[in-house]
């Protein structure tokens, strides 16, 4: 089931709107903060009972 959820830029602290679809499984991409412009690392897993799991990361951390 597709649905939003709101976390902070980890570079602004900016609330950022991501769209998730956790019915397509693990997901690792790039998407730009709408404030500050820089590439936030997204990363969603999504458990055995459906439930999805979203860490926000800055692009240059290991």
């Amino acid at each position: 089931m597709a649905g939003w959820v709101q976390r902070q830029c980890p570079y602004c602290g900016e609330p950022v709107e991501l769209a998730l679809a956790p019915e397509d499984g693990d997901q690792d991409y790039i998407e730009d903060c709408a404030v500050c412009c820089r590439p936030i690392a997204v990363r969603l897993r999504v458990d055995h009972d459906g439930e999805a799991q979203v860490e926000l990361r800055r692009d240059d951390e290991a």
